[in-house]
């Protein structure tokens, strides 16, 4: 199929040797064509939804409206979003999820750094707010029980074969996987989406590199082949920094940097501006370099330490998701990210662990984890998520 675009059509240039693999998968793919593809108004949205056209589904394109005022996933991105439907010649959605959005993120990171801890809005947004709610929109407003996103991320998806190996029981679960290129991969992002809707996506570009997308990009002649990406959270880049976020609704609250033992080395204006494991920014003159080892939130205190003492061989992980595999009965030895551009680490794992009140958690909920070798900047709140090799086995908030 072919459709115009710019000046030309798409298939007048020959697709790069991934969109064409990237065709010939979506053209092969078993049952219903129908798909709703979440639009942001992004380079790698827009071409998921130019591969599915050409590949010849039913495409039609949802947008979340989140916030208001300036931002480019707001403003600027139901713009470019409501464009490239009108490109590709698909219907387009916007639906305002502005107060779920509050609900589900911004009082949740409130009250995450209220508390001491560093939340992780990323994961919570994409099952929250994002791929679940989508696609009960998709069924009940378009009676279409398929999305697709531009997340570089692959799923290898029940009955599509043999169960990629893992360390635990796999029959019947799809599995996540990471992105081919493993700068752009997301699926530290993903860990937390249930099987139901795992089962449900699509994800053209997981087999694609970013470069590649650009290409396929400008092969289609979308307006958003050269757009820039955020580097930013979309909080941050709707308020200018993470600091404005906070600033906006949080007041400033003074309180003491310490060291270990108690003593003052310095003044902050709020423990929220600080994270685990940070060093610049601290405003503190020491004798050596000071990281930020905890957050005191009771005592209004930011704790720092020499580096050689930020270290720990281990950590507790609560609200665990098992995805490619059952929640294991026994302890296993695992990849672990716990920060999402960390290297991955091996550790131990031990499924239900004593709680701190004594009582063993049920269905592997909690673990804990032994690493190798002493991990830096483990941070409560933010997600620590499992690999076996490419594939996601399961992730969770690091509790202490």
């Amino acid at each position: 199929m072919s459709f115009a675009v710019s000046d030309h059509h798409a298939d007048a240039v020959a697709a790069t040797p991934a969109g064409a693999a990237s065709l010939e998968r979506l053209r092969a793919w078993p049952g219903d064509h129908r798909v709703v593809v979440g639009l942001s108004g992004g380079v790698d949205s827009s071409l998921t939804a130019a591969l599915l056209v050409e590949a010849g589904w039913q495409v039609e394109g949802l947008t979340l409206w989140l916030m208001s005022g300036k931002g480019a996933c707001c403003a600027e991105g139901l713009v470019d979003a409501a464009a490239i439907c009108e490109q590709l010649g698909i219907p387009h959605h916007v639906v305002d999820f502005r107060e779920h959005f509050q609900r589900q993120i911004v009082d949740f990171l409130l009250d995450g750094y209220g508390r001491g801890v560093t939340p992780l809005p990323c994961s919570r947004c994409n099952r929250e707010v994002k791929f679940g709610p989508m696609l009960a929109w998709s069924r009940s407003e378009r009676q279409i029980g398929r999305l697709a996103t531009g997340h570089y991320a692959r799923v290898r998806h029940a009955g599509a074969g043999e169960a990629l190996p893992v360390p635990g029981d796999a029959r019947g679960r799809h599995q996540l996987l990471r992105g081919l290129d493993a700068g752009k991969d997301q699926s530290y992002f993903l860990y937390d989406l249930p099987q139901e809707v795992l089962g449900e996506l699509v994800f053209p570009l997981g087999e694609m590199r970013k470069s590649e997308t650009r290409q396929e990009a400008q092969r289609f002649g979308l307006r958003t082949a050269a757009k820039p990406e955020s580097q930013d959270l979309c909080l941050a880049d709707h308020h200018g920094s993470m600091k404005a976020f906070l600033d906006a609704y949080l007041p400033p609250r003074q309180g003491e940097i310490v060291l270990q033992d108690g003593t003052v080395v310095g003044q902050h204006d709020g423990i929220e501006h600080f994270t685990i494991g940070q060093r610049r920014g601290l405003g503190v003159a020491w004798r050596e370099p000071l990281h930020v080892v905890r957050l005191d939130a009771a005592l209004n205190r930011v704790v720092v330490a020499p580096r050689q003492e930020a270290a720990r061989s281990g950590c507790h992980i609560q609200a665990v998701n098992w995805v490619s595999m059952a929640p294991p009965e026994q302890p296993l030895e695992v990849e672990v990210q716990v920060r999402y551009r960390s290297e991955p680490e091996v550790a131990w794992m031990i499924p239900n662990p004593a709680s701190p009140c004594g009582v063993a958690a049920s269905g592997a909920r909690r673990v804990e984890l032994q690493f190798a070798s002493p991990q830096f900047s483990i941070t409560p709140g933010q997600a620590a998520v499992f690999y076996a090799g490419e594939v996601v086995l399961g992730g969770g908030l690091i509790e202490s």
